[in-house]
């Protein structure tokens, strides 16, 4: 079978194939929105664009007393603007020579097919289907900061962009930066001045309080990694030089550690020392914990060499975090779902960002917070890269899963 017999065949992957069609970069969704407005337009859907041109779907409720539920996607992908040439390669749906854009089209699709089923189902009594599709999700972030939270009427928000079937996560990590600065406070000439021990080297000084901090996993449970810290970079010592030689010479080699390390400086004690971390966390408290832990290193540091050298360290946070709610009525609902689907779900968190972190602490026209699930809806590949495919019969099954949430969430 070929690409063209399959989407003749399922008008899910119809949909899905025409959206993987269009390219759509960050801040280049137009042509996207166009096709989603029509489909719309074509369906009979309320379909509108705030000021940022998200995308907001609404069905309206069919019984009053129930509560609305909303599905959310991006819409931008990570790739170029160039063509987009779909290929099946078996049960897998791939483009040639370039990224598929499967995040997010997988849940832009999924949603938008569902929006059509159940605004043409007359006979299904629900509370209401809303519908978010975002822009800039891959770079940035900004669409969701745009979006107009005050005008949605759910609470429960399910973000279908997870990256394999069956998920549903229900916390995410935050992203703080972590920077630490060590100064020598005198410095000095690496062989005249090398016999005075109140000249310390902060190369050698950051190397000895990095190896009090933490590294790697602080905190795990059942559900996965919860909070980590990583070491991203240290520069240190008499490298100036080194790099001046870089940009002017244009050495574009790829082993340029090696060339920073032959052409710096060696004859300097060094006053200059930094460095960075990342730090995730899917639970404030323990975050918390886990700077305070860097921070009484640092403070011990001071002391041991107050007047000879002096150590800072900063945090800034560029995520907040996604923390599990106590509410588990969705994460029980997709499991009851997928039992009776004959298939296995899987309910843990996730240690990285998404948009459920901008709605976990944002609330809906009723001032209610947001309560976000992120779920998986297929079985997405080599994500981001040349090599990126989806297997359809996965995102058939994850359709499968949603519509019979929706259907269970107002029973």
């Amino acid at each position: 079978m070929d690409i063209e017999t399959l989407r003749k065949n399922n008008e899910l992957l119809d949909v899905f194939c025409s959206l993987a069609e269009i390219p759509s970069p960050s801040l280049h969704e137009e042509k996207v929105i166009e096709w989603i407005q029509n489909f719309c337009k074509n369906n009979g859907i309320n379909c509108s664009l705030d000021s940022y041109k998200n995308v907001y779907i609404y069905i309206p409720a069919t019984d009053e007393t129930k509560e609305p539920i909303m599905f959310s996607s991006h819409m931008d992908v990570v790739g170029d603007a160039s063509p987009i040439e779909l290929q099946l390669d078996g049960n897998f749906i791939k483009a040639n020579n370039r990224t598929l854009g499967a995040d997010d089209k997988v849940g832009v699709a999924s949603a938008l097919y569902l929006a059509k089923e159940i605004a043409k189902n007359k006979e299904l009594k629900h509370g209401g289907l809303e519908i978010t599709f975002t822009r800039d999700e891959e770079t940035n972030m900004s669409g969701i900061e745009h979006v107009e939270f005050s005008k949605i009427k759910s609470k429960y928000i399910l973000v279908c962009d997870a990256d394999k079937l069956a998920q549903v996560q229900i916390s995410g990590a935050s992203y703080t930066n972590a920077k630490l600065y060590v100064k020598g406070l005198i410095g000095g000439h690496s062989g005249i001045d090398i016999g005075d021990k109140t000249r310390l080297n902060a190369a050698k000084l950051i190397a000895e309080l990095l190896n009090d901090f933490p590294q790697g996993v602080y905190y795990e449970d059942n559900t996965g990694v919860i909070t980590s810290c990583n070491l991203g970079a240290i520069v240190a010592g008499g490298i100036q030089n080194a790099v001046k030689s870089l940009v002017d010479d244009n050495i574009n080699s790829p082993d340029y550690i090696k060339t920073i390390t032959e052409k710096s400086s060696t004859n300097i004690i060094n006053t200059d020392a930094r460095a960075s971390y990342s730090i995730r966390s899917a639970s404030v408290e323990k975050e918390e914990e886990l700077k305070n832990i860097m921070k009484k290193c640092v403070e011990n540091f001071n002391k041991k060499y107050e007047g000879l050298a002096k150590a800072e360290i900063t945090f800034e946070i560029h995520l907040p975090p996604f923390e599990k709610a106590d509410d588990d009525s969705i994460p029980e609902l997709h499991t009851k779902v997928c039992k009776k689907l004959g298939i296995q779900n899987e309910v843990s968190s996730f240690h990285a960002g998404a948009e459920t972190h901008i709605y976990a602490h944002q609330k809906n026209s009723k001032g209610e917070t947001f309560m976000p699930f992120l779920l998986g809806l297929a079985d997405v590949f080599n994500m981001h890269s040349a090599n990126e495919k989806v297997d359809y019969t996965t995102l058939l099954k994850g359709y499968e899963i949603i519509k019979e949430l929706f259907k269970e969430f107002n029973s």
